[in-house]
């Protein structure tokens, strides 16, 4: 209806007083019980500006003393290179017919060839000392412990090689994460990185040298070079988008791991004093108790020795003191401690605390199956990361230095690697290799799927067997083997005797 006083407002309805509110999440509440929980919303760099230097000290400091520790960065080292590294083949075609493709076997292996030449430890890296496995086994240990590391990639005649090509590993601490700027051509300096206005590194600022050395000359300044990202590789793991430096992988678990080698040292200590029952003389002459010595306040000391009898003076009382230490509970504590710990760390409990103790096929398979693909996502990280970026630019310039005498206007076709990471035996080798063999009859699998989760490849496999049969032809041997149906016989024989033990 309208009024003499234009349009007439409805009335609205009245809240209703039992009607519940609006429920915020329940993980943003504050109150007693989170009013210690911090919550800032910062960038990355923010965050790790004015902590990645401790936390990176800390890391180190853990590595070098930490047993769990270092049982981390050696599984890092062993399961994503391995003793062999990541191996090289090169797949350049010679031509693709209506039969298949055919590869260009004489440049495949002349770049194979001069690939492995140079992985050579007087070739690989500019002060000669490590080899190409030496610096993916470094690399990947020093971005576990540091959270990154910056790989200087050195070109022409001082690279000191005949390749034209050598490496510079370089610590995070040559790169200053505090140093910030403006420049006059609108790029950014942030945490020692330069940025275009696309945020894209365009050259790092390197000291010259490590910022905790105290082995240089006097006079010598520390001076910043800028070398430009074209030159540099820097490599880390990147878990938010504005993430400009690497963080270590301990960071979760480095509080717990430290306070558990305390708590662990404790528990030594006291045990060993709890071992070393001790008993006291008392004389009535009233002879000064001595002690095992004096410390530099001139404190008496006395050191807790199995079967050691001290004389008291007269006056003095003993109280005993005997603490019942490591306490039962003591190794399920520190399996429990360890478990989140590897939870942390992206590994099994079994794997970092070294303990098989009460496992089974079935969650032995488990874990590492899971641990596995952890150790297969970080290596085709390296693969990309590294191994291709280094490839591309050493081929590039073996071609042009003709340390490869194979035309340098083909670089694209040449410029076809296939990498070839480590693979995993096997937890029971006859019910994988028994899966394995199925799977491959039914054309669920190929022989070169087998091979790769080996870090074999099925051509050199094949090779090898050829070989082997023309030494066995040369030399008069003969192999016997079972018929497919002894062989399967065999196979489910002792299939059926695992599975009886397991049982048992």
């Amino acid at each position: 209806m309208i009024s003499l006083f234009g349009t007439k407002k409805e009335k609205q309805p009245r809240r209703s007083q039992n009607m519940p509110r609006r429920r915020d999440f329940a993980a943003a509440k504050i109150d007693r019980l989170t009013a210690g929980w911090a919550g800032v919303s910062t960038s990355a760099d923010a965050a790790a500006r004015n902590t990645l230097t401790r936390i990176r000290a800390r890391s180190r400091q853990l590595a070098a003393d930490n047993d769990y520790a270092r049982r981390f960065f050696k599984l890092c080292r062993s399961n994503v290179v391995g003793s062999q590294g990541i191996n090289l083949q090169v797949r350049a075609i010679e031509r693709e017919t209506s039969q298949g493709v055919q590869f260009d076997d004489r440049a495949n292996g002349m770049i194979e060839s001069a690939w492995y030449d140079w992985a050579k430890k007087k070739n690989c890296t500019i002060d000669g000392r490590l080899s190409w496995i030496d610096v993916k086994q470094l690399i990947v240990e020093t971005v576990a412990k540091d959270g990154e590391i910056f790989v200087r990639k050195i070109r022409g005649r001082a690279a000191g090689n005949a390749f034209g090509f050598a490496l510079q590993l370089l610590e995070a601490d040559h790169i200053d994460e505090t140093h910030h700027d403006v420049l006059p051509n609108g790029n950014k300096i942030r945490m020692g990185i330069e940025y275009n206005e696309w945020n894209r590194p365009v050259a790092y600022h390197v000291m010259n040298r490590h910022p905790g050395d105290s082995y240089y000359v006097s006079d010598q300044r520390t001076q910043r070079e800028r070398i430009l990202a074209t030159d540099m590789i820097h490599l880390y793991n990147s878990e938010r988008v504005s993430q400009s430096r690497g963080i270590p992988w301990m960071v979760s678990a480095m509080r717990r791991m430290n306070m558990l080698g305390g708590y662990e040292e404790a528990e030594l200590v006291a045990a060993r004093i709890g071992a070393s029952k001790m008993g006291f003389f008392t004389s009535q002459e009233g002879t000064e108790y001595t002690g095992s010595g004096e410390d530099e306040n001139g404190n008496i000391i006395t050191e807790a020795e199995p079967g050691l009898f001290e004389q008291l003076p007269g006056g003095m009382s003993f109280t005993a003191f005997d603490p019942q230490h490591p306490t039962s509970s003591f190794g399920t504590f520190i399996k429990s401690m360890l478990r989140g710990a590897a939870s942390g760390l992206g590994v099994s409990y079994n794997s970092l605390g070294n303990d098989l103790e009460g496992v089974n096929f079935s969650s032995i398979r488990q874990g590492a199956l899971e641990e596995r693909e952890l150790w297969k996502l970080l290596q085709t990280w390296l693969i990309e990361h590294l191994c291709e970026d280094v490839f591309e630019d050493w081929l590039l310039m073996a071609l042009t230095t003709q340390r490869i005498p194979l035309p340098l206007n083909k670089f694209e076709k040449f410029n076809k690697p296939i990498w070839r990471p480590r693979g995993w035996r096997w937890v029971d080798p006859l019910k994988e290799m028994k899966a394995y063999t199925e799977a491959v009859s039914a054309g669920f699998l190929s022989a070169q799927d087998v091979a790769s989760d080996l870090g074999m490849d099925i051509e050199e496999v094949y090779a090898q067997l050829a070989l082997e049969q023309r030494l066995r032809d040369k030399h008069g041997v003969v192999l016997g083997a079972p018929d497919a149906r002894g062989m399967q016989a065999v196979i489910d024989a002792e299939a059926q005797d695992g599975q009886g033990n397991a049982e048992s």
